[in-house]
């Protein structure tokens, strides 16, 4: 795991040395191990090293093929690269280490861009090809490893975060007012947008070559890979499901075991860590697991369900493992909003800053950790979110249904007159637009519930699950610690696709009974949080783990905010947010976001989730313009 920077200039300008190693000193806590830097003329890569897999100085980057045809900046891991290698030598290639970071470099050179869908693994990276004068950039998949550029005049910068680019002393950082009205929909950015006004993320599953040899030389940007779901064109028994599941599942822990350091596992109290600290400690004795549990002295209502250390205690007994744990009180947030904010860059789904914790607690221990990451994206853990648009007249009627959920901070009823300020910059910026264009590949008819479900699950593994796997790299990396995803294997992703929604989720014939003329709450009915969802997973682990963790109700990792922001953390709030000179008023209306921000106070409504957001953007606004 590592850090990648680089520079391209279209003209034939030398790259400068010292502001190379600008960028990659911006992005040394991803690798503390080992620095490098290559430089040819017009053409600049850097690295950052965290020594997972030969620690000796082969492994150092910028990394050269034999022939020095091509260099290679990567960071990463692909867990097949021991298959990869054998079929790389069998056609003649030797190798000089024992790292994933060689292979990746031969099979680029023997397949070219068709080896990126060989990869089973993690990864953004930069090949320069002498020979041909190009530029490859590429993403996993999935987008575990982030890979973030900018066209700058003359000028092709690229990093791991934004803030390699952001060393440029010549960049001028302005605010992408259309990705801040995105955010403030979605808590989320789906296009490739960055709140970096010209910094760009480039998309999962996606690859972008520069060509020097072109008169104008453009970075062309094509998509590789893409998620499926659909359901199965032929009928398997269910048991049969099950069995595979569990082959692939244990099949895709013990592949990210592999390490030459020491290796640890989220352990929450829920099933999808516990599944995988199941499976991983069977091969790895006495495994060291981690657990963030709340204080709720000052919690009520849901919130109190929210600590889950008792669990987590629970299963590291059942598993032997060696456990620790750390316990978040309201004042952890406000100490570390500003070093979250400065790693994340920009903030994204959730109140991330329990994960911040729970990596600095991992990190005392070991350069690697295990997470269940994907789980409820693939097997469909959120229920009540897919069957809010279920039966539907057409695909626009869904979409229309499900966008109305996604507006997770400010609805579109309120949006312009909170951002009134910058309402004519952004006016022609639909969100529903952006949320649709999603679905570009969308089927022309959707006849069935399961047709709809599998495209909740497409969004949300496009979207959602993106936004997790970008707080996921960025907290780990900020305590130079690799994090692993297990449930994002090839072989178990392909798997869960194709797997049959009857096997994902139990109620699905009840919520298309529906009789829209019933009296009383149906919403209460049918749209609450239940043991419903992942059922195929939960069956396949329950021998792994105990029933009473398979069966459960699913439990997000949040904080008690809620009770914080109108509490403990008061005084916080006011003095960041209800103050007219607040950086974020630039952009809002500050009386009427300010009335939000009291409605949460006063009791009148639960407002946790865009308190939150706002308290990020304004700490981002003072870091990074």
């Amino acid at each position: 795991m590592c850090g990648v920077a680089g520079i391209v200039n279209l003209t034939q300008d030398a790259v400068s040395p010292v502001v190379l190693k600008k960028m990659t000193d911006a992005i040394a806590h991803r690798g503390p191990d080992g620095e490098g830097q290559w430089i040819e003329n017009n053409v600049g890569l850097g690295h950052r090293r965290l020594a997972i897999l030969d620690l000796s100085p082969s492994g150092h980057q910028p990394m050269a093929s034999q022939n020095q045809r091509y260099v290679l900046s990567y960071n990463g891991e692909v867990y097949n690269f021991r298959e990869l290698r054998a079929e790389l030598e069998s056609l003649g290639y030797q190798f000089r280490s024992q790292t994933d970071s060689e292979v990746v470099l031969n099979a680029l050179a023997e397949w070219g861009v068709s080896a990126l869908s060989r990869f089973n693994g993690m990864f953004g990276l930069a090949l320069w090809d002498r020979q041909e004068k190009t530029m490859l950039l590429a993403r996993d998949r999935y987008g575990v490893k982030p890979l973030y550029y900018s066209m700058q005049g003359n000028k092709l910068l690229f990093g791991s975060e934004q803030k390699a680019i952001l060393a440029i002393p010549s960049f001028k950082r302005e605010v992408d007012k259309e990705a801040l009205l995105e955010y403030f929909t979605f808590q989320n950015i789906f296009t490739d947008k960055t709140l970096v006004d010209g910094v760009k993320i480039l998309s999962a599953g996606h690859y972008a070559i520069l060509d020097l040899k072109k008169i104008k030389p453009v970075l062309n940007i094509t998509q590789y890979w893409d998620f499926d779901f659909k359901e199965p064109t032929t009928k398997s028994d269910d048991e049969e499901y099950r069995q595979e599941l569990d082959r692939l599942f244990k099949q895709a822990v013990n592949r990210q075991l592999v390490t030459d350091v020491e290796l640890g596992c989220y352990l929450s109290g829920g099933m999808d860590s516990g599944s995988i600290t199941a499976v991983a400690s069977q091969s790895y004795p006495y495994m060291k697991t981690f657990t963030c549990g709340f204080d709720l002295n000052s919690a009520s209502g849901l919130e109190l369900a929210y600590d889950e250390r008792a669990k987590a205690e629970y299963m590291s007994y059942f598993f032997k493992t060696e456990h620790y744990e750390m316990v978040l009180k309201s004042g952890d947030m406000e100490r570390a909003l500003p070093s979250l904010t400065y790693h994340l860059e920009e903030p994204r789904v959730g109140q991330s800053y329990p994960n911040y914790y729970a990596a600095k607690l991992a990190s005392k221990f070991g350069k690697v950790v295990l997470s269940g990451t994907g789980g409820d994206e693939l097997f469909g853990g959120y229920p009540w979110r897919y069957y809010r648009a279920v039966v539907n007249d057409d695909f626009d009627h869904y979409i229309d249904k499900y966008y109305q959920f996604w507006q997770r901070l400010i609805p579109n009823s309120q949006i312009k007159e909170v951002f009134a300020p910058i309402w004519d910059d952004v006016k022609h910026v639909w969100t529903r637009d952006i949320f649709k264009d999603v679905f570009k590949h969308h089927a022309e008819k959707l006849y069935t519930p399961e047709d709809y479900i599998n495209h909740s699950l497409y969004f949300e593994a496009k979207t959602f699950l993106h936004g997790l796997l970008v707080v996921e790299d960025k907290l780990s990396m900020a305590h130079s610690l690799e994090s692993r995803v297990p449930f994002l294997d090839n072989d178990l992703v392909n798997f869960a696709m194709q797997c049959p929604v009857h096997l994902k989720l139990n109620n699905l014939s009840d919520v298309v009974r529906i009789n829209e003329n019933e009296i009383g709450n149906k919403t209460n009915k049918y749209y609450q949080k239940t043991k419903d969802g992942k059922q195929i997973l939960r069956d396949s682990m329950r021998q792994y783990i105990p029933d009473d963790i398979s069966k459960a109700e699913k439990q997000g990792f949040s904080a008690p905010d809620a009770s914080w922001f109108k509490g403990e953390s008061i005084d916080y709030v006011k003095d960041k947010l209800l103050n007219k000179n607040a950086r974020i008023y630039d952009y809002m209306d500050p009386q009427v976001a300010q009335s939000l921000i009291n409605e949460h106070i006063n009791g009148k409504a639960n407002r946790r989730l865009l308190i939150w957001s706002l308290l990020n953007v304004e700490e981002w606004c003072n870091q990074f313009l």
